[in-house]
């Protein structure tokens, strides 16, 4: 449910904790490692390169100074090395590949001219840039109408498979965990109170809570 810690925990990955939370155990093993041990310089080459990350709000995400195409093409520049020209031709094919109708036009429009379908099409355009191992997506269709959603979470899905990335998928739709999830962590208060494979947590769960959480969810299946 909201408020749980979803965000947080997934903000805490990358070290994108707002200054009023802190890390003050446990460690986050990424590739052997622990990441909270790592020097800032480190972590930045993780963040963004190895680990992309899809905002809930992709418009208060991005610098509303700076067209969305050079902002695109700047990920290619840091993380890939590519040079201006290379990093145009890369950015182009990608909004192309996310599906961004007009993308040459587009590549020059800055954040408040496009949709919010459009925009977070861009966004997750910018974390899949580097070629990321581990796709975050944080609540990547709350402010969507319906249709808008379908189609994010299908493009999602498609790129997850296209890339061979693992997906961490922070929602409170119950009904999008069932259809996308292979393993589920439920939250609450701050805590993961159950672990389960997807079958399992709808067939059988374990914890009150839960069974609580189900019941709370219009239209899901008994079956």
């Amino acid at each position: 449910e909201s408020g749980a810690g979803k965000s947080l925990t997934g903000l805490a990955i990358l070290g994108l904790l707002p200054d009023t939370a802190s890390i003050t155990q446990g460690k986050i093993i990424w590739e052997g490692s622990d990441i909270l041990i790592q020097t800032k310089s480190s972590r930045r080459k993780i963040r963004g390169k190895e680990i992309g990350m899809v905002f809930q709000e992709p418009s208060s995400s991005m610098n509303p100074t700076f067209s969305v195409g050079s902002q695109l093409s700047e990920v290619l520049r840091v993380h890939r090395g590519k040079s201006r020209r290379e990093s145009k031709k890369t950015a182009l094919a990608l909004m192309q590949r996310v599906k961004i109708h007009d993308h040459v036009q587009r590549f020059k429009s800055y954040p408040h001219e496009l949709s919010g379908g459009m925009l977070q099409r861009k966004m997750i355009a910018i974390a899949i840039a580097s070629r990321p191992k581990l796709l975050i997506a944080d609540e990547a269709t709350t402010a969507l109408d319906a249709s808008v959603q379908r189609q994010i979470l299908e493009l999602i899905a498609d790129l997850q498979e296209e890339y061979n990335m693992s997906l961490l998928l922070i929602t409170h739709n119950l009904g999008l965990v069932a259809e996308m999830a292979d393993r589920v962590l439920v939250m609450k208060q701050g805590k993961v109170i159950e672990t389960a494979s997807v079958y399992d947590l709808f067939k059988k769960p374990e914890q009150i809570y839960t069974r609580e959480l189900l019941k709370a969810c219009p239209g899901l299946s008994k079956n």
